[in-house]
Order: C-alpha cells, then sequence, then structure tokens
C-alpha cells in the first residue's frame, strides 16, 4: 500500500551511514512556554539515551505510584537517539519531590518544576536536531544539495516511523478497517495516523510529479506560517506569489476525514484523485471520528547548519563524517529532511545489538 516517494531535489547523489553511535542522532525538545513553579502537573526535563518515551513514561508512572494515564509527554522520540524530552505527571498537592532516587536505565533528570497545566500532545514550538552522519561519499554533491534544501525546503512526507517496522501499520489499519477490534487506543491511534499519512503523502508525492509542488493554484488551500490558519485561494496575484516565495505561506494537502474538501478547482480533483486509490481509507478514517484537516506540503528547515568533522569514528577513515543540524515544527521529521539529503543506511539495528537493551522498539 505504500507507494514509492518522488525526491524534491533528484535522488541523492552522496551516501553515508546514520546512527553508528546513539549519539549521532541527537534530539533537543523545545518548549513555547516556560513551567511557572506551582500547580498540580509536575514537569521533568529527561536526557534519554537509547530509552523508549513509552518506557520513560511507564516507568515514572511506577515511581510516581500513579496509573499511566497520568503521565503525558508532548510527542515520542527516537528510541536510538540521544534526546531531551518534557514529561508531566499529574500530582495535586504542593508536595515537594526529590528526584535523586529516580533510576531509569540510560535516563538522567536535567530539572523538574511544577506547573498549572497538563502537557498535550504536540505542545511543542519545534524540536532541534544534531545528526552525524559517517563515511559519507560525494562531499560536494551534500553540501551543494543541502544548500538546496535550506533554501527551497522538503516534501514534508510522513517519515518511515509512522508506518511502523515494514509498513506493518498499514496491514492493522486495513484490519481495522475491516472490523478487527483494537483495545488500545493509543495502537488504534497509530494504524488510524498510519493510514490518513498514506493518503498525505501520496498527495504530496502527486504534486511533484506534476511540476506543482512550488506552483499555487485557485483552488489550494493556504496555511499562514507559523500558525494552523488556513484560507481557501479564490485568485492569484503578485501578493500571494511573493508571500509563498517569503515562506509567509504554505499550499497544504488534506488530512483524511468526513466533512467537505476545502480545497476547489484543479487541487480538489487531484486530492479525491489520490484518496481513490485508498478507498479502505478514505471511507474508513470517517466512521473512526477522524474530521477533514489541514497540513503544510512543505517542510522549513531552520537555524541550519552543516559541519565537516575532524574526529571520524567511520570504520573508513577515509572518507569524512559531517554533521548537520537544523530545528524542525513538531510533527515534522528529522528523517524526511535526510531522504532528500543523502542515501542513509541506518545503523539502529547494529546498536541494537552492541547494547542490549531490551526496551520496545519505539516506531
Amino acid at each position: 500500500m505504500l507507494p514509492e516517494l518522488t525526491y524534491l531535489h533528484g535522488k541523492p547523489a552522496s551516501s553515508g551511514l546514520l546512527r553508528v553511535n546513539k549519539s549521532d542522532f541527537k534530539v533537543f525538545e523545545q518548549l513555547p512556554f516556560e513551567p511557572v513553579g506551582e500547580g498540580e502537573h509536575l514537569f521533568i526535563h529527561l536526557r534519554k539515551t537509547g530509552a523508549n518515551t513509552v518506557f520513560v513514561a511507564r516507568e515514572l508512572a511506577k515511581y510516581f505510584k500513579v496509573k499511566e494515564q497520568l503521565v503525558s509527554y508532548a510527542g515520542l522520540k527516537d528510541r536510538f537517539a540521544v534526546t531531551q524530552q518534557w514529561f508531566g505527571v499529574h500530582l495535586p498537592g504542593k508536595q515537594i519531590y526529590d528526584l535523586s532516587d529516580l533510576n531509569i536505565e540510560g535516563v538522567e533528570v536535567l530539572e523538574y518544576k511544577r506547573h498549572n497545566k497538563k502537557l498535550r500532545t504536540g505542545a511543542l514550538s519545534g524540536n532541534c536536531f544534531e545528526l552525524i552522519l559517517r563515511e559519507v561519499t560525494d562531499l560536494k554533491a551534500l553540501q551543494e544539495r543541502w544548500k538546496n534544501i535550506t533554501e527551497q525546503g522538503v516534501p514534508n512526507y510522513f517519515g518511515e516511523q509512522r508506518f511502523g517496522i515494514d509498513g506493518g501499520n498499514i496491514d492493522k489499519a486495513l484490519a481495522l478497517f475491516s472490523g478487527t477490534k483494537v483495545k488500545d487506543k493509543k495502537k488504534r491511534g497509530m494504524y488510524l495516523s498510519a493510514a490518513r499519512s498514506t493518503i498525505f503523502n501520496d498527495i504530496i508525492n502527486a504534486r511533484i510529479e506534476k511540476k506543482l509542488f512550488s506552483t499555487i493554484q485557485i483552488g489550494d488551500v493556504l496555511m499562514l506560517a507559523g500558525t494552523q490558519s488556513v484560507f481557501h485561494l479564490d485568485q492569484i496575484d503578485d501578493s500571494i506569489a511573493l508571500r509563498f516565495d517569503q515562506k509567509d505561506v504554505d499550499i497544504t494537502a488534506t488530512m483524511w476525514g468526513s466533512g467537505e474538501l476545502m480545497t476547489t478547482a484543479e487541487p480538489e480533483t487531484l486530492e479525491q484523485a489520490v484518496a481513490a486509490r485508498y478507498n479502505e481509507f478514505s471511507q474508513g478514517l470517517p466512521k473512526f471520528g477522524l474530521k477533514q484537516e489541514r497540513r503544510r506540503i512543505r517542510l522549513i528547515v531552520a537555524q541550519a547548519s552543516i559541519e565537516v568533522l575532524s574526529d571520524n569514528e567511520s570504520v573508513n577513515n577515509s572518507l569524512p563524517a559531517v554533521k548537520v543540524c537544523f530545528t524542525l515544527p513538531p510533527g515534522s521529521y528529522a528523517t524526511t529532511v535526510l531522504r532528500e539529503l543523502i542515501k542513509y543506511q541506518d545503523c539502529t539495528q547494529r546498536v541494537a545489538v552492541k547494547s542490549g537493551n531490551d526496551n520496545e522498539r519505539q516506531n
């Protein structure tokens, strides 16, 4: 069911290794606010190394002797990485906690503070990434491609993590739509998201193939930068074209659900045609309460930098290691950027064998 996705900048010429070490993949969560220091929720900032987000949340629930539902986080983070992430625990009262005895494998407490609101999914301003690619071939091509990516962005595809190992979440979604019961709400949501994301990715794919990725059309729905606010495009003038070039507005595609598509004319025809290729999904998703939403098709990287490293832990020391740093908005994928940059081999399996860590794999 998963389509072959088209590259915006053509297939990469360079190749390399990703995650030779866990420390080669670093993620730093950015909250849009500071915990106020009082309230019913304890916010805990952790540095996790090789630790699954759900596993850590369960361990926190055990530590505080609360139900797992009372532990929250803004988003799932890669297990095979070093990540700095916030967790929230609902702990009414004014008890003062000392977390010096918190002992979770691969986890270090950075800070903790009370707050007056729950930490909700997606409550981030963004994620900063520090990634090291090793044994990089064709360095010049990589550097030129990085320049194109930072200037023009990449397709805002949902990353492979969304679809599970070998696309297994797609099979589970099909079973769900065929009547299989899934009691676990989180798993059910994961399968539904995989189905929805498949349609979204293929809409972007179709626009790239039709040379419409960077072409605004009458009937498109545009989203304002830094917000989720959208508006229908009734006419095209120099002002709209300039705002698109300056990244003030972006073209969107549908996140499928019940209700009418916001697009009209040719953009609507394209979205309907793609959805028709996934009848089980487009008919099944509304039955589970999902409604039509919009998502940008262009992913812009911010605070981008690239550096060739002198310290090279590669097996082949004749090939360089390269560090790329960038910030992405919440809900987007670093691997989507890397896919457009380089043909990479993810050494996750090698890291798992080396570490011997039995935490469940995160999809």
